[in-house]
């Protein structure tokens, strides 16, 4: 028998009221969050099919994560209310009931069967404090909404880079808002952003011609600078060539910046790193034509717009430098790795494949973060892994494919994951079809080759061990699930074309699991791998937001949130982002998507069209659920700081999160959620 989601919610709240039943599920909560369940489970003294050998295995009380605050935030959900949000976090009892003030005034208790949000009446022009006041515990939080606030987003403005010239063609440059990523910059306990701009010259690795520097700045909320980077014209701009990272790598509080850098990056304190007066740009300096040739296809030139001025940067020093979050000033500054070296190593000989460059942040140890900077993934494929003491970086240890053994060699994405996959508590990454272990050692590979998307979540309703749902351009392997911790492939569809991008989501709460879809599978696939319903063709595989509340996700593509009707096997547009634009062409994503603020629900950070504002689109619509934020998960915090490397994808978390939750007990499992 299935219960509606409504009857569902209802009987979850009723249950609530019971004092009995009440601290029977704060005992179990309570075991959960102290990791004593888990431990018992383990120890095979209470039978449970929810134990997997490859699940995460966190020991989250001596890992160093960020200090999260309160994540309060008021925002219009129409012209006479404001829609109040924030965090309920794993430190908080299952007990837990807030009281909400405006302007120094009590106006509403918000019990602990009720989510984390209150809708107030307040006119549209009339400005006020809000206030959110734990009744157990001291972590609050304040939120002042300005008279002129818009309905349903946060209205941030930001300093467009001032237009400039070509230095090849001399057409004019503009700048757009980019890729960004969010962290607490200065101690203060919110959450700042950090903004890559994109100058309108930009090209993918493939394209020769000159472009103009990536500047990275830093906003807090209300739109105030922190600083500004200018990685200057030594590094290119485009998609594949500056990653950066935004965490707390030391444990003081304040999150660093780590990217790539060279001759004449210029920190947020107008340092210069290296030789300010260098230029490294092919055919540029020395005001002549310069010919590469591509190894795969000999006689083949540059491709793209400036043929006679190649900008590729094909010689010179690379430097890796961890910046000051407070200020932007440079840390340290030390050698790129993986190095350069023979460009025809990668694939090619004019500076494409061997500019291919990813990274991320893991907990290799399972206590501290590390930062892990990539280079290639066509052919030779290579990742550097440093630790950061708030002074210099170490490295911890280097993977490269030319060693390690000719099944990693070309076994890349243009993007990667991280989380604990074999349930040693520590992180491993998946470098798309292949994975390398916590030691940096090859932990497997499937030898699929490259593709341009991935998911790593858990799929199954019944348990929470990682898979990874991935697709391949090699024109044979199409998409398919296999398992994170070993590479066995579950189920696979095959096709003779480039499979582009897949997506993996839970759309459909008629059917358990995630559901997968892709160009190779022809329709939504269950996680037995039959195809449920028709259609993907016309199903968006770009990104996913939780936003209306319940359990299922929702989809996010250009512009525009939208809802799969199960019933009918469409999707239904629920919201536009009017007068935005999301970035990266085909790609079409938002600068940001996660649970950045408020309560377990997911933000979009978006680009007006002009790029003279971000917006931060937020949630009014009600939920029934209270939720751990999904911040405090490891695998989904750092799915956040790896969303801007290269093809962006969609947040994760590291365990399953679906509608089958609902009458499974499993509300109460995992040390992720507290009703």
């Amino acid at each position: 028998m299935r219960f509606s989601s409504a009857k569902v919610q209802k009987i979850l709240l009723l249950l609530t009221d019971i004092p009995q039943l009440f601290h029977i599920f704060a005992t179990i909560q309570y075991l959960i969050t102290m990791n004593i369940l888990r431990k018992i489970l383990l120890a095979g003294l209470v039978a449970s099919p929810l134990v997997a050998s490859a699940q995460t295995n966190y020991d989250l009380s001596k890992m160093k994560m960020e200090k999260l605050d309160r994540g309060l935030v008021a925002v219009r959900a129409s012209q006479d209310s404001v829609f109040l949000s924030w965090r309920y976090l794993s430190a908080d009892p299952l007990e837990q009931s807030f009281t909400i003030l405006r302007d120094g005034k009590k106006i509403a208790t918000v019990p602990a069967a009720q989510s984390t949000t209150y809708m107030d009446c307040l006119p549209t022009g009339t400005k006020a404090t809000y206030e959110v006041r734990p009744d157990k515990g001291r972590l609050g939080g304040k939120w002042t909404i300005q008279g002129d606030a818009p309905v349903g987003y946060l209205d941030i403005p930001v300093d467009k880079p001032v237009a400039e010239k070509d230095d090849n063609t001399g057409r004019p440059v503009t700048y757009s808002a980019n890729d960004a990523s969010m962290a607490d910059l200065d101690g203060d306990g919110q959450m700042e952003i950090v903004l890559k701009w994109d100058p309108s010259n930009s090209r993918d690795n493939s394209q020769s011609g000159i472009t103009s520097p990536v500047i990275v700045d830093a906003y807090k909320l209300d739109g105030t600078r922190l600083w500004r980077i200018n990685l200057g014209r030594n590094i290119r701009a485009g998609a594949h060539y500056t990653q950066f990272m935004v965490y707390d790598l030391d444990g003081d509080g304040c999150a660093e910046i780590v990217m790539k850098t060279a001759d004449g990056t210029t920190d947020g304190k107008g340092k210069v790193i290296g030789d300010a007066n260098a230029d490294w740009r092919e055919g540029v300096a020395e005001h002549e034509e310069t010919h590469f040739n591509s190894p795969q296809h000999p006689g083949e030139r540059f491709r793209g717009e400036g043929r006679r001025r190649g900008g590729f940067i094909a010689k010179g020093p690379e430097y890796l430098t961890v910046f000051n979050g407070k200020t932007g000033a440079a840390i340290e500054t030390i050698d790129y790795l993986p190095r350069r070296g023979n460009l025809g190593d990668w694939g090619d000989n004019y500076a494409n494949r061997s500019d291919r460059y990813l990274a991320c942040v893991a907990y290799l140890d399972g206590i501290h973060p590390s930062v892990v900077m990539c280079r290639g993934y066509y052919t030779r494929m290579t990742l550097a892994a440093f630790d950061f003491d708030g002074k210099h970086l170490s490295k911890r240890w280097f993977f490269d494919s030319n060693v390690e053994g000719r099944e990693y060699h070309g076994q890349g994405n243009h993007n990667l994951r991280v989380g604990d996959v074999d349930g040693d508590g520590r992180d491993e990454i998946v470098y798309g079809p292949c994975a390398i272990d916590d030691n940096g050692k090859g932990l497997y590979s499937t030898r699929m080759g490259h593709g341009d998307a991935m998911h790593l979540t858990g799929f199954f309703p019944n348990d929470d061990k990682l898979y990874v749902w991935n697709c391949h351009e090699n024109k044979r392997d199409g998409s398919e699930l296999h398992d994170a911790a070993t590479g066995e492939v579950l189920f696979q569809f095959f096709s003779n074309s480039d499979v582009g991008r897949c997506m993996a989501a839970d759309l459909d709460p008629t059917n358990p699991g995630l559901e997968m879809w892709s160009s190779a599978s022809g329709g939504l696939a269950s996680v037995k791998g039959k195809i449920v319903a028709g259609g993907a063709s016309q199903m968006s595989t770009n990104m996913a937001v939780w936003w209306d509340g319940d359990l299922l996700r929702e989809l996010l593509d250009h512009e525009t949130i939208a809802k799969y009707d199960w019933t009918e096997q469409v999707c239904r547009p629920m919201m536009k982002m009017e007068n935005c634009q999301f970035n990266n062409g085909s790609k079409s994503n938002p600068c940001l998507q996660g649970d950045v603020l408020g309560d377990w629900r997911e933000e979009v950070l978006t680009r007006t069209k002009d790029s003279g504002h971000l917006r931060l689109y937020i949630s009014t619509l009600p939920t029934p659920y209270r939720f751990h934020t999904f911040l405090e998960d490891p695998v989904y915090r750092i799915s956040i700081v790896t969303q801007n490397v290269a093809y962006n994808q969609p947040t994760q978390p590291g365990f399953f999160f679906g509608a089958d939750l609902e009458g499974s007990g499993r509300l109460f499992r995992g040390w992720q959620f507290g009703k």
